[in-house]
């Protein structure tokens, strides 16, 4: 089967580079930035201006090549790809829900991004707790050591296109 997907917009952001970028959304707390909606999709931005937060899903443009068994960044032990927000999967999508500060016709203006500058916006969808935040017994696996770590821990060039 083959997919082809078409960017919808591009997401704009303060990193120039994949080295010392928040590696989530809660080390990029305040981190401004905003996304150019490609004109002919302004319409489905009806409606969205009542949601405070939104989901992004994009395409870990610079990620280098896909690897089954990565060292998260919070981690020194190696895992599975899957076990982890890794960029270099096999299909290099990434997530991050962001703050919507503004609409102002094809731009939306975000907070709390983490992504490079020049990632090409797959979809955006809105966050709803109701829906997203799933009740019960919660469990993060390896990362339950590393959580409180994680608004200080910054990117290297470990899954770049130049990684090894």
């Amino acid at each position: 089967m083959t997919m082809n997907l078409e960017p919808i917009g591009i997401i704009h952001t303060p990193f120039l580079k994949i080295a010392d970028m928040p590696i989530q959304p809660t080390g990029a707390v305040g981190v401004c930035g905003h996304i150019d909606l490609r004109p002919d999709l302004a319409a489905g931005l009806r409606d969205l201006t009542g949601f405070s937060h939104i989901i992004l899903l994009y395409q870990f443009h610079q990620a280098s090549a896909m690897r089954l068994i990565v060292t998260p960044f919070l981690d020194p032990e190696p895992r599975g790809v899957f076990a982890t927000r890794a960029p270099c999967r096999p299909n290099p999508i990434g997530l991050s829900i962001v703050k919507l500060m503004e609409i102002n016709g094809c731009r939306l203006d975000i907070q709390n991004i983490d992504v490079l500058d020049g990632t090409p916006l797959l979809d955006i969808k809105p966050y709803v707790p109701a829906f997203d935040r799933p009740e019960g017994e919660i469990r993060t696996g390896w990362c339950r050591r590393t959580a409180d770590d994680l608004a200080q821990v910054r990117s290297d060039h470990r899954f770049g296109k130049d990684a090894g």
